[in-house]
């Protein structure tokens, strides 16, 4: 299947399911509200005067930054889809706030936002390294990626495989056979959907960055010896923040 099949296949999902988006995300939400949570501290820190959210949904990531930002902080989010840009309004998200647009084609000037974040929609694209890209493009100060790990997800064996075949460039192949050359996978709760991790991205966003910090939220094991080896192999969803520090500037 062509990659506009996959889009057409995602864009119905969320047409069919947008008015009960927030209620079948509940557990996600929980995991990138801790996430946000963080992400806030460090925007405070910083004293950032700007937040783009990529991927905005129905606007939950921007009704709790509000709730935790000076109102003074300019936040704005882009979404590509617009049932659900219909449920944000209907939440009280304007189009000052909120606005339809696609995370690989940024419509923002270089560096317009102090921070340019993401909460799981990495994992729903076929080429994240494009949405990062113009992610890293827009954003001045800082980037936060809070998404999936696949190496944290299954069993330990199911893991260390997995690690296993990225670690030897075979995991797109295996991939392609495993889904039968679509590339992609469909549920009831997520739509379609990549099998994805932070990982995956993090040289490309380390070139952007001068500090990165990892951070592992919601699920975690610690009952195998994957512990040894840290986040990689025993989180599901991972806070990745990166940081790039303007002359004068002092680290959050």
């Amino acid at each position: 299947m062509s990659l506009q099949t996959a889009s057409e296949i995602q864009r119905e999902y969320y047409r069919r399911t947008a008015a009960a988006y927030d209620d079948l995300h509940v557990a996600e939400c929980r995991e990138h509200e801790e996430a946000l949570l963080r992400v806030a501290a460090y925007i405070r820190a910083m004293d950032a005067r700007s937040v783009l959210d990529v991927g905005a949904g129905t606007g939950r990531a921007l009704s709790f930054l509000r709730g935790q930002l000076n109102p003074e902080v300019r936040l704005h989010g882009i979404e590509p889809v617009p049932e659900l840009i219909a449920q944000a309004r209907n939440k009280g998200i304007g189009p000052e706030s909120l606005s339809e647009g696609d995370g690989a084609s940024l419509p923002f000037a270089d560096s317009e936002f102090d921070v340019v974040l993401e909460t799981g929609v990495l994992h729903h694209v076929a080429e994240p390294v494009n949405v990062l890209a113009d992610m890293m493009r827009v954003a001045r100060r800082a980037i936060f990626v809070s998404d999936s790990n696949r190496f944290g997800q299954g069993s330990i064996a199911a893991r260390l495989v997995k690690l296993g075949l990225c670690r030897m460039g075979l995991w797109r192949a295996f991939t392609l056979v495993r889904t039968r050359g679509r590339g992609y996978m469909v549920s009831n709760g997520d739509g379609l959907f990549y099998s994805y991790s932070v990982y995956d991205n993090l040289e490309q966003i380390s070139r952007w960055a001068d500090r990165l910090v990892v951070v592992p939220v919601g699920r975690t094991s610690k009952s195998d010896f994957s512990s040894w080896l840290g986040t990689i192999l025993t989180s599901e969803t991972v806070l990745l923040c990166a940081f790039r520090d303007p002359p004068g500037d002092a680290l959050p």
